[in-house]
């Protein structure tokens, strides 16, 4: 099993910027893609960014540029560092992990991510 938990979320400003974090912790050695999506109560979930342990990355077009995904492997946390955010930002922002090595399979947003965090709401306002 693997635990993971968000952190960093909050209210800021259009423009502002935001760093969420997610902790792995349990049986980790095996996982291979960490990733971060959003969702809206009503609104279908979408990928925002994807990382691999050999640092390949894939974002949701609505994010290139502005967001970067990170991790730090000794840490076992991965990062989203958000810029330029925006009211369209608004979301409860999930840590996702898989065994899956294929970044495209996190584009479909139905796949079933092995492990999921809670969430961390983030809040853009205008």
């Amino acid at each position: 099993q693997v635990q993971l938990v968000e952190s960093g979320g909050g209210l800021v400003q259009a423009g502002g910027s935001l760093r969420l974090s997610c902790e792995a912790s349990g049986t980790i050695f095996m996982i291979n893609v960490m990733a971060w999506y959003r969702q809206a109560p009503g609104k279908q979930r979408e990928l925002v960014a994807a990382i691999t342990n050999g640092g390949s990355t894939n974002y949701g077009d609505s994010v290139k540029g502005r967001f970067t995904i990170s991790r730090d492997n000794a840490k076992n946390t991965v990062y989203l560092q958000m810029n330029s955010l925006k009211p369209e930002d608004t979301y409860t922002y999930y840590c996702a992990a898989d065994y899956t090595n294929d970044l495209t399979l996190l584009g479909n947003p139905h796949y079933p991510m092995d492990y999921w965090g809670k969430g961390t709401l983030v809040t853009v306002s205008s």
